[in-house]
This record gives C-alpha cells, structure tokens and sequence, in this order.
C-alpha cells in the first residue's frame, strides 16, 4: 500500500507507469486466468472477514449483521456471477451484415481499457471499493484503488486483501486525502470509476477532461418514495424503516423522503413507529445502528434537523442525539417544504421527512420539478398507477412495493442519469463499463467488392449508385 504520495511527477508517474507497462500483457489474459484472480480474492477477503468487521465497528460502529449482508455478501454474489459468466462475454460476439457488404464478417471483440483509478466513498467503503474492481479485473485492467480517508481502519484491510492477491503493478492501494485524489487525477487513467457525491462528481468529470479519459459515476441525489392509497401501509412502513435507517441512512440509494397522500400521513405515521418498535432491541440508540461516520456529519444532522423544525415541521418520531457515540433515532417529521435544507440536499443520514399530496399525479409533478434520483420507490397495488409513475418520470433504477434490494441483483445494471451520475456496473454491465467494444470488419478476399464504388463516376456507376440507394432506402 502506497502511503507517502510525492508529487505528479515523481512516485506517481512512476507507479502508473509500471501499471501502463503491465496492462499490456493483461490484454492477452484468458478468461480462465482472470477468473483464477477472481478466486484469489474471494480467498482472501474470505480470509479477513473478522478483521474487517472490527475495522468496520472502528471506523463507524456498523453491526457486524450489516458488514455482512451490505459488504461481504453481495462481493460474493458478483465474484460468483462473474465467474460463471466470463468465458461467455469475453468470447468476441458475431453480428449481422447489411447490404452491400454481406460477404465479409463483422465482430466485436471486448478488450480492457488499460488502467483504472477506482475512487471509493466512506459509506460502504469495503463493498464499493471491490465490487467496480471485480468487473476492472474481469475485464483485464490494471487499478489503482484510492479509498476514503474517513474510513482508515476500513482502508487498511482493503489494502490487506489487495496485497495478498495482486502484484502492485496489476492492483494497487494509495491512501491519503483530498490531495492524494488530486493527484492521481493528474494521471492520465484510460477510465475513472469514481462514488460520491455529486459536487465531487462534477469535479471528476473537469479532471477526466484534461486526458479525454472515460468516467462512470455512481453519485446520488434524493431518491423518493411513493405510497398510494391501495399500498399495504404496515408492509411498506417496514420496508422504508429497514431501508432508510440501513447504514444509518447513510446509503446513496436509501429513501431520501416519502410522497404520501395528505390524509393518509397520521396512519402511515403510527405504522412507522410499529415498524420502529419492532427493529429496537433495548433503545433507540442501540448497536443495531451504525454510527454517523463522523462528527462533522453527525452535526450536519444536528443542523438539518433544527433547521427543518425551525421553519415549521414536527418530529413524530425519533430525534433523539447519542453524543457519545455519534447516533441519532431513526427520525419522522413532517410537514416539509421546499424552504428547508432537509428539502434541498441529499439527507444521508437516519431523518425521514413526509411531503403530503393530494393524489399521484402530484407526486410525479414533484419528482419531475427536481434532478432526476439515484433511485425512485413505488408502493402500490394499482398497476396502472405503478406504470403511470414508472412512465412519468425519470431514475436511476427503481423497486416496486420494496427498497434497495434491485442493487443486489447482478442482472440488472447499476447506475445513475443526469445529476445521479451516468454509466453502470455489476455483472454484464459492469465487464461492459470497463472494456472497449471494439468494431472489427473482416472484408471477402476473393474479389474486391468495393470496387464497384470507386471513381470516377461515369454513367455506369452512377447507375448502380442509384440502384444501390434504392435498395437500402
């Protein structure tokens, strides 16, 4: 692990180097190679699971339970789907020919970027940082991996397992800062897959810029939530609770906020707190709940949540701070508005805000009035309104009568549009994001077809043209 960057110019450029020099030979790796590595690093994160669940409690007190289903398990799947699969989506794939070319043979061969730069977030910092590198590696690149600074004890097993499966020259780790990102975003990575928020997505996206280097972002944005009146409001209070207050809502695609008819809000409200009764073990403060990664965030919190009743709204549930350990409950409030910053910015933390409409169409008008969400939730048994609001608006991805769990499945492509980011990954889609599709056209030897077309244009060929475009038209 690299610890002590220099500048640009020095032990930078020296390291990507050697991964320039290295992914050369990367290219020519067979699928059963590159899923033998795949096999090396499930070992070994394997290996380290109790180290990384205490790092985990370190660096953000999350529940063992959690670093298991939210961090080791879906790695697994993909390293499982991966493996399955590769053979097939390396193999160069055979399309079609059009008139007048049908004697040749057309291809598409799917060869690695080169080098990578993977920049991973503090929220799930074990999980997004080796789930885009399966998909890099699988498809044949050399990475260098730059983990979140605010998860230190967390970063420290990532380089762990990094080292124990991969030369340095194939995968590296580099640790440090804001300075450190700055850094190696003066490299001229053939791609950047970065996680975040989107002002630093923006900010990517310059420095991507200066080397016409391809970008993937993953950002997020506030991803809402719409109950109708048909929905199984216990069922769907349960599920929003679990989904918003996982990670203490530190997620990118947790529920950001609920559009929810007017009239309904003090009933749904009653079926939260039974949903919230049930997921307590002795307080609302217990170790079931991951802390708030730091104490500038936690009084981020602190300020949104002031802020908000300040200018009008009410705590229904919840809003009580553990200064000790940095938690806050799993907190209501409602009525919002647009005037608040609760409102205005991604929450990423356990506060719930209600928005009361008239019907859904309001809802969809209010989805449509912001930037478009990482993700969009609909709970309902009207599947003409379902498709009503699927058709209206616009998302990232979405769940029907559920939350978050579409990010598990490794057959659907994961990923963002507009201000949520753009591009996706896991499984097919993600071998796809870190490969070049290259176009490969082999001609018929035997004669030159092409011939027919060259000048100059006399009356015969001018013909055939005419008779040509006839066709195709």
């Amino acid at each position: 692990m690299e610890k002590n960057l220099q500048p640009p110019n020095s032990l930078l450029d020296t390291m990507y180097q050697e991964q320039l020099t290295f992914s050369h030979s990367l290219r020519l790796t067979t699928a059963n190679e590159r899923v033998a590595k795949l096999e090396r690093l499930h070992a070994a994160i394997s290996a380290h699971e109790d180290e990384l669940m205490q790092a985990m409690w370190e660096d953000f007190k999350k529940p063992s339970v959690e670093v298991k289903l939210t961090e080791l398990a879906p790695l697994y799947m993909e390293i499982k789907y991966f493996k399955k699969n590769l053979s097939n989506w390396m193999r160069p794939k055979r399309v079609s020919n059009h008139f007048p070319f049908l004697l040749g043979k057309s291809v598409i061969h799917y060869e690695p970027k080169g080098v990578v730069l993977i920049i991973a977030p503090w929220n799930y910092p074990f999980y997004l940082a080796l789930a885009p590198l399966i998909a890099a590696v699988a498809a044949g690149n050399a990475v260098t991996i730059k983990p979140s600074e605010f998860t230190p004890h967390t970063t420290k097993i990532i380089g762990k397992v990094i080292a124990s499966t991969f030369a340095p020259e194939e995968v590296r780790v580099v640790e440090g800062g804001i300075e450190a990102s700055q850094a190696l975003l003066e490299q001229p990575f053939h791609h950047i897959f970065f996680t975040g928020s989107t002002p630093v997505g923006r900010e990517i996206m310059k420095a991507a810029a200066k080397h016409l280097a391809g970008v993937t972002l993953e950002l997020g944005g506030k991803s809402p939530a719409i109950i109708d009146e048909s929905a199984d409001l216990q069922t769907a209070a349960a599920k929003l609770m679990w989904g918003k207050f996982l990670n203490a809502g530190q997620t990118c695609i947790a529920p950001d906020y609920v559009l929810i008819n007017k009239d309904m809000i003090e009933v749904f409200v009653a079926a939260l707190g039974k949903a919230m009764e049930t997921f307590k073990s002795k307080d609302e403060t217990s170790s079931d709940m991951s802390a708030i990664v730091s104490e500038r965030h936690y009084n981020r919190m602190r300020h949104l949540l002031q802020d908000a009743t300040e200018k009008g709204a009410k705590i229904l549930l919840g809003g009580h701070f553990d200064d000790e350990n940095r938690r806050l409950s799993p907190t209501v409030i409602s009525p919002v508005d647009s005037s608040m910053l609760v409102m205005q910015e991604e929450i990423f933390g356990p506060i719930l805000p209600l928005v009361g409409v008239n019907h859904t169409q309001d809802a969809i008008s209010y989805i449509n009035a912001h930037d478009k969400p990482l993700a969009l939730y609909v709970f309902s048994k009207n599947d003409f309104k379902i498709n009503q609001i699927l058709q209206q608006t616009s998302s990232g991805g979405s769940c029907i009568n559920d939350v978050v769990v579409h990010i598990t499945n490794p057959e659907l492509p994961f990923g963002g549009i507009n201000q949520s980011g753009f591009g996706n990954y896991h499984g097919l889609a993600g071998f796809k994001t870190f490969s070049h599709e290259k176009s490969v056209f082999h001609q018929f030897t035997r004669f030159n077809v092409n011939k027919m077309l060259y000048p100059p244009y006399g009356p015969q060929k001018q013909k055939l043209i005419k008779w040509l475009m006839r066709l195709i038209k």
